[in-house]
């Protein structure tokens, strides 16, 4: 065989190789995009199945505290909304926006009465209270969230200055997702209606947590949320 007929043999096995390789890619391809349909699918299944879960937990407090009918949904929006505007990553955004919707679940152990009150709590009634973010953790925690829910549930009502509760965490023991949510939650109670007083406006809500800005809330996260409202026109 002359040297031109075995160079032509040669190339016609390697394109013929060639060709087997790209059939290959061809082939995982389309095994590929059959797998990511599936996992998108799982996901989304996931999510319904965590919104749903999220959506039983909030409505079981509601029942409990008339005056709480729309709290957890309207923190959970602007929870969600501080995040986003600070760049968070989605992964942390979609952790704020379930533990807000469920924020509240510990309540459930507190009686009518003590939730309910018209005036102002005494000692042993808001020790009763101070427990309430214990009980969200371990009823949550039993939970397989693909977030930390009910750390940052536990931690909501932490305070950077040591002087919150449950457990008097300061500074950067509170995760960022807690010290969102803990500003969130009390923007939304100030400028809501309670059983024990009329609801205060919005300027009033953002006027104490910026007075209260690297004392008890994290100073970003107060200046977020106030830029929120008044540059960005945010609304419950």
């Amino acid at each position: 065989m002359r040297d031109e007929e075995r160079t032509k043999v040669q190339l016609i096995k390697e394109i013929q190789k060639m060709r087997e390789k790209v059939s290959d890619l061809e082939e995982l391809k389309l095994k590929y995009n059959q797998v990511d349909k599936e996992l998108k699918q799982t996901y989304k299944k996931l999510q319904k199945f965590i919104e749903g879960t999220a959506y039983i937990i909030m409505k079981v407090v509601e029942t409990r505290d008339p005056y709480s009918i729309g709290h957890q949904q309207r923190v959970s929006k602007l929870a969600t909304a501080i995040a986003q505007e600070m760049k968070l990553p989605q992964d942390k955004i979609e952790g704020i926006r379930i533990a807000s919707l469920v924020h509240d679940i510990g309540k459930i152990n507190l009686p009518t009465e003590i939730i309910s009150k018209p005036n102002k709590l005494i000692e042993v009634e808001f020790n009763l209270i101070k427990n309430y973010p214990k009980v969200g953790y371990n009823i949550l925690k039993k939970l397989d969230f693909p977030w930390p829910v009910a750390e940052i549930v536990f931690q909501h009502q932490e305070k950077i200055d040591g002087s919150g509760y449950p457990r008097g965490l300061k500074g950067d023991e509170i995760c960022i997702e807690a010290k969102i949510l803990g500003v969130a939650n009390v923007v939304e109670a100030m400028s809501s209606h309670k059983s024990y007083r009329p609801a205060l406006s919005i300027d009033e809500a953002l006027a104490e947590i910026s007075k209260n800005k690297n004392i008890l809330f994290d100073l970003k996260v107060v200046d977020t949320c106030i830029k929120l409202f008044k540059e960005k026109n945010f609304k419950f």
